[in-house]
């Protein structure tokens, strides 16, 4: 039977060769139509055989292009049209932007194979590309995105690239960054001032090769590269980047070379291959010859292959096993986009500039994953999956625009918009004048990407942060706070579209909470549009504020002292002020109480004598994780109070752990045993709170979830208790995600759903 069909297919499905595919498509299925760009993505009316339809439906996301992203499609059979052939129709826009842009991808298997061919018009080519692979967020300066809007405006086709741009069989089709040597951007190498342009990539190479520390131009913004074998380059980095500790990223030239340094499972080998390519965290094998600068004290390292063909092209020429990529800026500022600039900011870092002349529009740092039994986790959400967005799984209403501002540390921002959160990626840190430059103007650019003037604005509770200051400044009626941790809770939440009220078990670090303490160690029962604080870690004094997150050794005298008080300063006998620090405890002079369960890893991190300081965030705990003994089931226990809330008390932790100090237990065995109890703690109250409130569904986010012994026998054992378990894995668990979750719970309270 003949039939007609209406098919709309929502995503990146431009610029990615999705028009020639379903052209193609259509015609292997014997249909006729027609298929036209639109701001949801495309639009496509077929007529033929009722079977032949159907198949063709099927076979749109099984064969898709690589490139496109697929995030909705809908089928609706229609009166027939007699269309006589399939063909390609002019855009229809009706004045509004595309809604899905297509992040930056990385170099295809086509384009590599071209680039080692000798006979190939583009061989060694640096910025060879198709519409598979290539960039296209950070060259896109406006919508639509047609090259004239794009910094490859000046870059003119020469006649051979036109044709390929213009014909529809061809891999480059409509590829907007379309180039060869003859038309497209060049290297050129600076030392100092000195400009050269003869053999750039060489001389690069051979910097690499006599320890050297070069920056180098990528596709969101510089790295700093420096050989991963040399002990003296990463030392000599580390000390002008001021960058005591904190890991560096590997680059690779290739699995097999990767597999002599790292443990790898086949669905890492698959994301590392893939589009995205991010860096991938992975267990790092013991005894090789990598600098022992590049990851101290970690029992992972964050490994990348060649994503742009000028890594590729790099690792070629100068043959490297593997190279420090570590993001090109000052510390705590944002990455350099522009080759002036990073000359003068990086001098005192990079003895040579691998500069090209493309510029790059928007900044984006490479995205950061670790994998989590069979899937991956997004850490920092950036290149390969920003601006890709996320369905929130409400009912969507065209009248509510918002815009959540995020919160200070690992900021993200995200808009909303007809049923769809679009993360901006990752900003870093706002304290200082550049990021929030770097903050306030991607903002713009997304509202104007996504032609949205919001409606509502959400922030963080917390009156200090800069994104809280930007929200409560800028002219929107409707301004929601958000409590830092149900933001937390409610990004899981929206991400897994969980609807109904659950337990949230909240980790992390710092967050305001709406007693105006420090907040960090939370148990909830509630949903996105509001929660009830049941049960938190008890409240300790931070001696001296910020810097009890710093030296974690404050933490551990404020755990010791209620319980120890005369034996304290011989316990911390080596640090000089802990008499001054027991004196801020006393007097309660610039002492805010917390419950921060991030605190508790640092406390626990100084009192085994792991460490006392952190050079950047999160390391006390990172190393307390590396160390943990992988079969120990042993662990400490804890006492509750019941109060207004239920209260977690460590004390009877602190004296058993004390006393396997005493005992010259090894400290991989305490690090488990302290492991197991905060796992032991979480089943036991979240069986509490499901005796209370009937609730099945347990919610595992925040930044102390990124702690994979933690998340994972958390997960399993919740399991084996009849729970149904959820972690963030699309939006970061850390602060990143912050703003997700602003957006569900300003939602929840806006829309006439609720």
């Amino acid at each position: 039977m003949i039939s007609s069909a209406i098919i709309k297919i929502q995503g990146v499905v431009q610029g990615v060769g999705f028009r020639p595919f379903i052209h193609k498509l259509a015609a292997n299925s014997n249909l006729s139509g027609y298929i036209l760009n639109c701001p949801e993505g495309v639009f496509i009316e077929v007529e033929g055989f009722r079977d032949n339809i159907e198949d063709f439906y099927r076979d749109i996301r099984k064969r898709k292009p690589p490139a496109s992203r697929i995030i909705d499609t809908t089928i609706k059979y229609q009166p027939l049209k007699d269309f006589k052939n399939f063909t390609i129709k002019k855009s229809r826009t009706n004045g509004r932007n595309a809604m899905f842009i297509s992040p930056d991808l990385a170099i295809c298997h086509d384009c590599r194979s071209e680039l080692g061919d000798t006979n190939d018009r583009r061989h060694e080519f640096p910025f060879i590309n198709c519409t598979n692979c290539g960039p296209r967020y950070t060259i896109i300066k406006e919508i639509p995105y047609d090259r004239p809007l794009t910094t490859m405006k000046n870059f003119i086709m020469c006649p051979l690239c036109r044709k390929e741009y213009e014909d529809i069989e061809d891999r480059r089709y409509h590829a907007q960054p379309d180039c060869c040597s003859a038309c497209g951007p060049s290297l050129i190498w600076y030392t100092g001032d000195i400009e050269d342009r003869e053999k750039p990539l060489e001389k690069a190479c051979n910097a690499l090769k006599d320890g050297k520390i070069i920056a180098m131009k990528g596709l969101g913004g510089f790295h700093l590269a420096c050989d991963a074998r040399k002990d003296e380059a990463a030392k000599t980095l580390r000390k002008r980047k001021e960058r005591p500790a904190k890991p560096f990223a590997i680059m690779f030239p290739n699995i097999d070379i990767l597999e002599n340094y790292a443990f790898i499972t086949e669905e890492a080998k698959e994301l590392l291959t893939g589009s995205i390519s991010p860096v991938v965290m992975l267990k790092k094998k013991e005894n090789t010859d990598l600098s022992e600068e590049i990851c101290p004290g970690l029992a992972h390292i964050g490994c990348m292959l060649p994503y742009t063909p000028l890594h590729e092209i790099l690792f070629r020429k100068g043959n490297f096993k593997a190279l420090i990529m570590t993001s090109g800026n000052l510390q705590d500022e944002p990455i350099q986009i522009n080759n002036d600039e990073c000359r003068e900011t990086l001098k005192y870092i990079a003895d040579g500039f691998l500069f090209h002349n493309r510029d790059i529009a928007r900044r984006c740092d490479d995205s950061v994953v670790k994998q989590v039994n069979r899937n991956f986790q997004i850490i920092r959400r950036a290149r390969g999956y920003t601006p890709l967005p996320v369905k929130l799984n409400f009912s969507p209403e065209k009248d509510i625009t918002i815009l959540a501002c995020g919160g200070e540390l690992k900021n993200t921002f995200s808009i909303y918009k007809d049923g769809f959160v679009f993360l901006s990626p990752h900003t870093g840190d706002l304290n200082n004048l550049e990021t929030f430059s770097f903050y306030e103007e991607t903002i713009e650019h997304y509202c104007s990407l996504f032609n949205i003037n919001p409606s509502v604005i959400a922030y963080d509770m917390h009156p200090s942060y800069l994104s809280t200051g930007y929200a409560l400044k800028r002219e929107v009626k409707v301004k929601i706070p958000v409590q830092h941790h149900h933001a937390h809770f409610a990004s899981c939440m929206s991400e897994h579209g969980v609807k109904e009220k659950s337990i949230g078990v909240i980790f992390d670090g710092t967050g305001y909470g709406a007693d105006k303490k420090i907040w960090g160690g939370e148990f909830f029962a509630g949903d996105c549009k509001e929660v009830e604080r049941v049960a938190h870690l008890k409240y300790y004094p931070m001696p001296g504020g910020d810097m009890a997150a710093v030296e974690g050794y404050r933490m551990a005298i404020s755990y010791l002292y209620p319980l120890f008080k005369g034996e304290i300063e011989t316990l911390f006998s080596t640090e000089e002020n802990s008499g001054n620090i027991i004196n801020l405890i006393k007097s309660n002079i610039n002492c805010p109480e917390t419950s921060s369960m991030g605190r508790f890893f640092d406390g626990i991190a100084s009192i085994t004598g792991l460490r006392h300081r952190a050079t950047y965030e999160g390391q006390c705990a990172m190393e307390l994780e590396a160390i943990a003994a992988e079969d120990i089931n042993s662990y400490y226990p804890f006492s509750l109070e019941e109060g207004e809330t239920l209260i977690i008390n460590p004390e009877p932790l602190f004296y058993y752990l004390l006393e396997d100090i005493k005992k010259r237990i090894e400290r991989p065995v305490i690090s488990a045993k302290f492991h197991n109890s905060i796992v032991v703690m979480i089943k036991d109250i979240c069986n509490k709170m499901r005796k209370l409130y009937n609730l099945k569904n347990v919610i595992l986010s925040g930044g102390v979830f990124q702690n994979s012994y933690l998340s994972v026998r958390t997960e399993k054992i919740l399991l084996g208790s009849g729970f149904n378990v959820y972690q963030n894995m699309e939006i970061p668990p850390n602060d990143g995600g912050i703003s997700m979750g602003q957006i569900a719970v300003a939602y929840s309270k806006v829309s006439r759903e609720e």
